[in-house]
C-alpha cells in the first residue's frame, strides 16, 4: 500500500514499500577482515525518565540485538558513541552495559571489545583524567572485553599540547594488559573534541597520534579512525608501524576502504554496520573469497543511506540508527536514551525509511511499512 512522505519541502510525495526483502542469513566467519559493528543501546519505554536523569535500559532486548550482530560474524564494539556515551548514556549505565555484553559475549563465542573514557568526570587535572581512565579500563578488562581508548572531552578540555596527550596515553598503555584499540573521534561526532591530540592541525595532531604509536607498538592492536576524510585515513593507514591495524571508523567511506588497495586496507569498526549488519558481513564473506568487485556491488549502494543517516550534525545519526532497528522488528518502539528520538525531523526519517527499505534491509517489509504507516499519522501524515 502506498505511503505518503514528506519531503525536505515538506511536501508529500507517494512511495510504494518493496514487498520482499534481500535473503541474507548468517554464513561462515569472517577471515579476511575484522569487522566490529558500534552497537545502539535500547531504551525502556515505561521508564518514568526526563532527558537529564539516568538512562533506563531495556537488557533483554539490547543483548538480543547484540546476538544478532554476533549471528552474522560480526564483533560488538560495546558502550561507544553509537551507544549514547556521553549522550544519554552515563559511565555507571556504560558500566553495567560493558559487563552484562561482555558476560553475553563469553555464553555465545562472541568477539567484544568496549570504549574507555572519562565520563564520569567533566574536567580536572591530568591526573584525575588519567584516574578517570584508569577505573574505566579496569571495568573493562575485568569483564574480559579488549580494551578501545576513546577520545575524552575532558582531556580535551584540559591538556595544553601534545606532550599531555603523550603522556596520558603512555601511562595508559604502559599499564594495559592487552593491546588496545586507540580511537580518534573527530569533532563532527562530538564538538568538545575539537583540536585533540593536541592541534586544531589535523596533519600536526596526526604526528602526535604517531608518536604515541610509536612509542608502544606492542600494547596497541589498532586504530580506529573517525574523520570523514578516505585519503587522510590512508596516508595514516600506510604510517602505521607493522602489525598495528587501522579499523576504518568513516561512515561515509567504507566501501572503499574496507576493499584497500594495493598497499594495504582497512578493517572495520562502524555506527553504520548496526543497521546494515547482516548485509555488511554478507559483503565481507564476499571479499574473503577474493571477490572485491562483489563485495563492491553489495556494500556500494548502501552508502547513500550512510551518507543520510550521518549527515551533519552527525552526532545525531543514532535517531536514525534507532529508526531502523524498530522498523526492522529489533525492538518494540521508537524511543531512545534521552529523548533522543527527537532529534531528527520526520523528512530526515522518511528518507532513511525509504533508503533501507530500497536496499532491503527489512526482514519484514510489511512490519516496517505498518510502522512506518504510525510514525507519519503520529505526526499528522494523512494521504
Amino acid at each position: 500500500m502506498t505511503l505518503h512522505l514528506p519531503g525536505a519541502d515538506g511536501a508529500l510525495r507517494a512511495y510504494e514499500p518493496r514487498t520482499e526483502p534481500l535473503a541474507l542469513t548468517p554464513g561462515a566467519p569472517l577471515t579476511s577482515r575484522t569487522v566490529f559493528s558500534a552497537a545502539h543501546v535500547v531504551a525502556d519505554p515505561y521508564a518514568d525518565t526526563t532527558p537529564d536523569s539516568p538512562a533506563a535500559v531495556d537488557w533483554d532486548a539490547t543483548l538480543a540485538f547484540r546476538r544478532h550482530l554476533w549471528s552474522h560474524g560480526l564483533g560488538v564494539a560495546e558502550a561507544m558513541d553509537t551507544a549514547q556515551r556521553g549522550m544519554g548514556l552515563d559511565w555507571a549505565g556504560a558500566a553495567e552495559l560493558i559487563r552484562r555484553s561482555a558476560a553475553e559475549a563469553k555464553a555465545v563465542g562472541g568477539r567484544i571489545a568496549c570504549g574507555v573514557g572519562t565520563d564520569q568526570i567533566t574536567g580536572g587535572t591530568l591526573a584525575e583524567v588519567r584516574a578517570a581512565y584508569e577505573e574505566q579500563l579496569a571495568v573493562v578488562e575485568e569483564s574480559g572485553a579488549q580494551a578501545i581508548l576513546m577520545a575524552s572531552r575532558a582531556l580535551a578540555a584540559t591538556a595544553q599540547g601534545p606532550d599531555d596527550y603523550l603522556e596520558v596515553y603512555g601511562h595508559l598503555l604502559r599499564q594495559a594488559a592487552e593491546p588496545v584499540v586507540l580511537h580518534w573521534l573527530g569533532p563532527m561526532f562530538d564538538p568538545a573534541l575539537e583540536g585533540y591530540w593536541g592541534s586544531s592541525d589535523l596533519d600536526a595532531a596526526t604526528d602526535t597520534f604517531l608518536e604515541v604509536i610509536a612509542a608502544h607498538p606492542d600494547k596497541v592492536d589498532g586504530i580506529k579512525v573517525s574523520l570523514l576524510d578516505a585519503r587522510r585515513e590512508v596516508d595514516l593507514r600506510r604510517r602505521l608501524p607493522q602489525g598495528v591495524r587501522c579499523y576504518t571508523g568513516d561512515d561515509f567511506n567504507y566501501p572503499e576502504l574496507i576493499a584497500g588497495d594495493e598497499q594495504g586496507f582497512s578493517h572495520a569498526l562502524l555506527g553504520i554496520f548496526d543497521p546494515l549488519g547482516p548485509l555488511a558481513a554478507e559483503a565481507v564473506r564476499v571479499l574473503d573469497t577474493g571477490n572485491t568487485e562483489g563485495f563492491r556491488a553489495l556494500l556500494d549502494p548502501t552508502v547513500e543511506l550512510s551518507r543520510h543517516l550521518f549527515q551533519a550534525p552527525t552526532r545525531f545519526y543514532k535517531t536514525g540508527v534507532v529508526l531502523l532497528a524498530w522498523l526492522a522488528g529489533h525492538q518494540s518502539h521508537f524511543t531512545m536514551v534521552g529523548g533522543l528520538q527527537s532529534a531528527r525531523s520526520l523528512p530526515h526519517l522518511s528518507r532513511a525509511y525509504e533508503l533501507a527499505d530500497g536496499l532491503g534491509l527489512f526482514p519484514d517489509p510489511k512490519l516496517a511499512e505498518e510502522r512506518m504507516r504510525t510514525l507519519l499519522h503520529l505526526y499528522g501524515v494523512t494521504p
